[in-house]
């Protein structure tokens, strides 16, 4: 639950970044601006370094009992695309203190293209990490 509450505050927040601040009659992809997008930085580095915390746990079961499989199944696709979760969740850690600083205090006169571009990129690691992540677990039925 902790994964889909981040993956909703990191969706709201990047889409809210995008959104144009002109002001247009209100529609769905309109209102995303009416919350300040500055609230959700400290949501969203909680949740990850929760999420990544509880996921390190997991994780052992993956690497012992689930990994395996996957290479005697000859899954190496799906288990690259693992590694590369791997790989983006690390580096989004070591993102979290640049993006936490960017959204602190905004100020009027910075630009917002690195508060938005940092948070792109939060985003797309957030959702490769649940896609991939998905796939890895369903491949073969595990869990179920």
């Amino acid at each position: 639950m902790i994964a889909v509450a981040l993956l909703g505050a990191i969706t709201h927040q990047t889409l809210a970044a995008w959104a144009s601040a002109d002001k247009r009659p209100p529609s769905f992809f309109g209102r995303f601006r009416s919350v300040p997008s500055a609230l959700f930085a400290n949501a969203v580095v909680a949740l990850y370094v929760a999420t990544t915390l509880l996921g390190g746990i997991i994780y052992l079961y993956f690497r012992v009992d689930v990994r395996p499989e996957l290479e005697r199944a000859g899954h190496w696709h799906v288990l690259g695309f693992f590694d590369l979760k791997e790989h983006f969740a690390a580096i989004g850690l070591a993102l979290l203190p640049a993006y936490w600083v960017c959204w602190r205090r905004p100020l009027d006169d910075e630009p917002a293209q690195t508060r938005t571009a940092l948070t792109s990129i939060l985003a797309f690691i957030v959702w490769w990490g649940f896609l991939s992540g998905h796939v890895a677990n369903n491949i073969m039925g595990f869990g179920s």
